[in-house]
């Protein structure tokens, strides 16, 4: 019952989803009476992404009066953050450059339900660094097609916030506050998803057949394969490089408790408690564990950007986009390291990570339905991979600051 309880919207999303389906396929066009539903709940998220971004942002980043205490740490954190972030980013491109399990997207005339694309191509570098990180007017800056200048400013503002010591108090005061009423708002709209995102699916399934359930499968089936490389591959390297064969030894001595609970729970942050209890376990101080953990359960999740780089591809396969164009690829790399930062940073920041893809790459915002239902499908396995992640960061963080024969002064086994 408890593991039915930690997974009761995950299942009732996939229900949804599958009763959609199966409506779509059997019904066909005549699903289109049902799209106002889902319309409608794709509408409620938009107009409450906004207030999330800017409030529980600047909330967090007001709050960090630690931060100077634990500046050598951060600064080592943030180094292997970002490492382990590319190599996330650049297996999953790798994985589906060797098989696109979007590549019959061509044969679906999925494109013509949607705006195409905007050609980003054609304004100059510069004008493009203006264009995604800044707006003209500030009420431009609190729409869905600007997520990343919204998330500098909420940056910017907690940040003055923070330094204005007893000043900035109550405006602290209000951005928490805040940042609670508007997720229990979420709570609220996300009881309506299996249903919403259900009449969606159904509409979409309707208008394009059966196909894009293929698509689907294939991208989970891919995944999976990704996730037990990383997994079992990935981590083993991160283990060895933080202690030679006794890292290695250790961390999978420790790894399996912390596994099982993101595999139970499909949440990172019910992971935080067995992953600080494993992490002390095999030797990493407190101070650099209880800063990497709830750290990294927030802003490091390599499984969600392996997920935004097979989003991404997604919609490249879609609108014809050249992925093997260098400039592309390094464009594709960063963006699923910030979406994986972001929807780690935000709480029930899925959609947002969606919302941002279409954002930098000119997509149309009507695509987040979509590329949602990936989300939804591969949310296990990204979990595994978001939590035992953090576990090995933290191990490296303390190879490279107390040096190679940590282990052996920490340990024994």
């Amino acid at each position: 019952m408890k593991i039915f309880y930690n997974y009761s919207l995950t299942i009732c999303l996939l229900i949804g989803i599958a009763i959609g389906g199966l409506s779509g396929i059997i019904l066909g066009e005549k699903t289109a009476i049902v799209q106002p539903i889902g319309d409608l709940f794709l509408h409620m998220i938009f107009v409450s992404i906004i207030p999330l971004i800017f409030l529980s942002v600047a909330s967090s980043i007001a709050e960090m009066e630690h931060v100077a205490r634990l500046q050598n740490i951060l600064k080592t954190v943030c180094v292997v953050f970002i490492s382990t972030a590319l190599i996330s980013a650049i297996i999953a491109l790798v994985g589906t450059k060797i098989y696109n399990p979007f590549q019959n997207l061509e044969s679906i005339n999925l494109i013509a339900h949607f705006p195409p694309a905007l050609d980003t191509q054609a304004r100059n570098i510069g004008g493009i660094i203006v264009n995604t990180l800044t707006v003209p007017d500030f009420p431009q800056l609190f729409s869905r097609s600007s997520l990343l200048p919204l998330i500098f400013f909420s940056l910017l503002f907690g940040f003055a916030t923070s330094i204005s010591g007893k000043k900035g108090q109550p405006i602290a005061i209000f951005l928490k506050s805040g940042t609670i009423v508007i997720l229990r708002i979420i709570k609220i709209i996300m009881y309506g998803a299996p249903v919403g995102l259900g009449c969606y699916f159904a509409t979409t399934v309707g208008h394009l057949g059966s196909q894009i359930i293929d698509i689907y499968l294939n991208a989970f089936l891919l995944y999976l394969l990704l996730t037990c490389i990383y997994f079992f591959g990935v981590n083993t390297i991160y283990a060895f490089i933080s202690g030679g064969k006794l890292g290695i030894k250790v961390f999978w001595s420790y790894i399996l408790t912390p596994s099982l609970t993101a595999l139970s729970t499909s949440s990172s942050a019910a992971c935080i408690p067995v992953n600080l209890l494993a992490t002390k376990k095999m030797g990493v101080p407190n101070d650099i564990a209880d800063a990497i953990i709830p750290l990294g359960a927030n802003i490091h999740k390599d499984g969600s950007v392996m997920g935004g780089m097979m989003k991404i591809i997604f919609l490249f396969t879609l609108f014809h986009k050249d992925i093997s164009d260098p400039v592309n690829i390094a464009a594709m790399i960063s963006a699923s390291c910030l979406v994986g930062a972001v929807m780690g940073g935000i709480p029930s920041g899925g959609m947002t990570g969606e919302l941002m893809i279409c954002s930098l790459f000119g997509f149309s915002p009507d695509l987040v339905g979509i590329i949602m239902i990936m989300t939804t499908i591969i949310d296990i396995p990204a979990t595994l991979l978001n939590s035992t992640s953090n576990t090995a960061c933290a191990m490296m963080v303390t190879r490279f600051l107390e040096g190679k024969g940590w282990l052996l002064r920490k340990i024994k086994v």
